[in-house]
């Protein structure tokens, strides 16, 4: 299965380099080890933080660099797993190790396909990503896009590597990544605002913290397992929920009449304006 097995030499590509190894790219060697998909020493990841790329060493037995050209030049697969407001500068350090051979997933939200092949250099092989955090547990939503000279097998290693955190689609059209990042990609936020709003709600009605906290935690994850587990719409199961006069119905008036509905697609909206806004900035 792996070409770790037969024991390589230090000058070997590796399979997979991270470009930053943060919070997300943490998540997809994680997943990447526990789906057995790579060995550790197919796997490296560079960084400006020596302290971060030394917590990686040592949790996944990994190799690391501050090098991000070298990185580039000895790896099969880069995963460029930077903050968009770094892409230019690290796309000018990868730029002259790329080559059309290697190809690039990028996770940066916002930055288009285009700016990414300008980046790096004529006819190289780009994947757009779009994940989120949940990513960090194995239970991740990506979505993907091919550039320009990306093939459909580029595709499909690129979700090969993608469910190893999570689901992952692939998308033709490129615009559908702003939305995705304001819904998905920054989502599990507002799942964790509303979180909140709950704990508070309890106590404000007399629960203990610790109580309101439990509850509200597995409120969430028993709604969460009935969307994604029954097939029923939203709509339908919030019916089943409430009866004429009751306790929900209540509940839900208040919701309505503050604008909850409304302030959740605003968020979303807000999100995705500001990703396109990222892919713009220089």
């Amino acid at each position: 299965m792996s070409a770790a097995k037969k024991g390589k030499t230090k000058t070997e590509q590796r399979a997979v380099g991270f470009v930053g190894a943060g919070n997300m790219a943490a998540a997809m060697i994680k997943g990447l080890l526990g789906a057995e998909l790579y060995e550790p020493d197919e796997i490296w990841a560079s960084d400006v933080d020596v302290a971060r790329l030394k917590e990686q060493r040592k949790k996944f037995h990994i190799g690391t660099t501050t090098d991000n050209a070298a990185l580039v030049r000895d790896s099969k697969i880069v995963v460029i797993a930077v903050k968009p407001q770094l892409i230019d500068a690290v796309l000018d350090q990868l730029r002259p190790s790329a080559s059309p051979k290697t190809l690039f997933i990028s996770i940066a939200a916002g930055i288009s396909t285009n700016r990414l092949e300008a980046g790096l250099g004529q006819y190289m092989r780009v994947l757009r990503v779009m994940p989120n955090t949940p990513a960090l547990l194995g239970k991740g939503m990506s979505v993907l896009v091919r550039g320009r000279y990306a093939t459909p097998a580029d595709e499909r290693v690129g979700l090969r590597l993608l469910h190893a955190v999570g689901d992952a689609i692939a998308v033709t059209d490129e615009r559908l990544l702003d939305a995705v990042t304001g819904l998905s990609g920054s989502g599990p936020a507002y799942v964790y605002s509303f979180a909140e709003a709950l704990i508070a709600g309890g106590i404000a009605s007399g629960l203990p913290g610790a109580l309101a906290t439990e509850l509200t935690y597995q409120t969430l994850v028993g709604a969460a397992a009935m969307l994604k587990e029954t097939g029923q719409s939203p709509a339908a199961l919030r019916a089943m929920v409430t009866s004429p006069g009751g306790t929900t119905a209540a509940g839900l008036g208040e919701l309505e009449r503050r604008g909850l509905k409304d302030a959740v697609i605003a968020a979303v909206s807000a999100a995705t304006r500001r990703s396109i806004e990222l892919g713009r900035s220089k």
